[in-house]
């Protein structure tokens, strides 16, 4: 078996200020990595140029694709990029609506990454978007309502089924329960670590909630300042934590 996403030696700058520099590590399959930080730390950066949104200056990524064998992802063009994107990744943003159409039903959202994947059938498309609004709690009879109309946890509801819709094997997940109440929180968490073990998911997930990252990664690493300072299975990283950074960071967010 070889990892999902290999990265080697990857370095992005903005102007004098490396935002991550020379970081590598392997993701396998089924495995959820979290990288975490404080604002500033250079994980959202990381996580977009894994997913090929940023170009990097220096290393690469490569990920174990289904179509095509293994791939350089900064290699690929523009084309095959974006059809990776729809169909073998996901990413799951922050807030909902970047991820969403926010002018189309619920239905046409989920919908159009099926189509993605070859189907065209009207009403296989509607069936599947129903059977997955369901799986991530939203009531089928709002198939056909537009998010616009929606709360920020049913939209989140709806990013996420729209993702997970085509049998992607890896998906990206930028705080994905950031700016939602706590009990909408926990919610979103339990069915993101259902439907990760469940569909055997391999994911890269960035947050500044060591809680998060404690419910929902198998292994951590930890950036402060564009570098991986620590990284290991996430309960050792985060219960015996050997760098001081991590040792304030559990500190400070997971007090004794």
């Amino acid at each position: 078996m070889m990892p999902i996403l290999s990265v080697e030696g990857l370095t992005k700058r903005f102007g004098a200020r490396a935002a991550c520099s020379n970081v590598g590590f392997s993701l396998w399959p089924g495995e959820v990595l979290g990288i975490v930080g404080e604002s500033g730390s250079g994980k959202t950066t990381l996580l977009n140029c894994l997913a090929g949104r940023l170009t990097p200056e220096k290393g690469r990524v490569l990920y174990d694709s289904a179509a095509y064998g293994p791939v350089e992802v900064h290699a690929l063009s523009e084309a095959r990029r974006r059809l990776l994107a729809r169909t073998e990744w996901g990413f799951v943003n922050q807030d909902a609506r970047e991820g969403l159409r926010m002018g189309v039903s619920a239905g046409a959202n989920i919908g159009e990454r099926l189509m993605a994947v070859g189907a065209r059938r009207y009403a296989d498309i509607r069936g599947r978007a129903s059977h997955w609004l369901d799986r991530v709690e939203i009531d089928a009879s709002r198939i056909d309502d537009r998010p616009t109309t929606w709360s920020g946890g049913m939209r989140q509801r709806l990013q996420i089924a729209r993702n997970l819709v085509s049998d992607p094997r890896l998906v990206f997940m930028d705080e994905p329960t950031g700016g939602l109440d706590v009990s909408v929180q926990a919610r979103i968490l339990d069915l993101l670590r259902g439907l990760v073990e469940g569909l055997h998911l391999s994911a890269v997930l960035v947050t500044h909630d060591l809680g998060v990252a404690r419910l929902l990664t198998h292994r951590l690493m930890v950036m402060q300042g564009g570098e991986v300072v620590e990284q290991g299975l996430t309960d050792q990283v985060l219960d015996d934590p050997q760098h001081p950074y991590t040792q304030m960071l559990v500190a400070s967010i997971l007090p004794v």
